[in-house]
């Protein structure tokens, strides 16, 4: 049964860094869609990015694009999410998923295609 462990998050100021980092055991490390989602309070949980081991393609909502980055240690089983120039909008409970193996070697871009879950981080960004 894979597992997912977080580290990271915590506050910063606008325009600041941070970087998640989410450790992984007994999944694959070919052909596993490795995700971040966030939820706002009051808001559902919305994908932010996406990356797949099985070719190297990463995803990335429209609001997040150019500013963060979904990175990897695939031989270590543990991928990043590197959040730069960071806004208030950007707050929230983080959370690391992945998805093995998925159907048609394309990697989903919804919460419930992910199996299983790290346990979340909470990013929150002052102004």
């Amino acid at each position: 049964q894979p597992q997912l462990a977080q580290t990271g998050g915590g506050s910063v100021q606008a325009g600041g860094s941070l970087t998640l980092s989410c450790i992984g055991s007994a999944f694959p490390r070919t052909r596993t869609c490795m995700g971040w989602f966030r939820q706002a309070p009051g808001k559902e949980r919305e994908w932010v990015a996406v990356y797949y081991t099985g070719g190297g393609a990463e995803y990335y909502v429209d609001s997040v694009k150019g500013r963060f980055t979904i990175s990897q240690d695939v031989a270590k089983m543990t991928f990043y999410l590197v959040m730069n120039s960071v806004n208030p909008e950007d707050s929230g409970m983080y959370f690391c998923a992945i998805r093995p193996k998925p159907s048609g070697d394309k990697c989903p871009l919804a919460e419930p295609e992910f199996r299983y879950w790290g346990q979340g981080t909470q990013v929150t960004v002052s102004s």
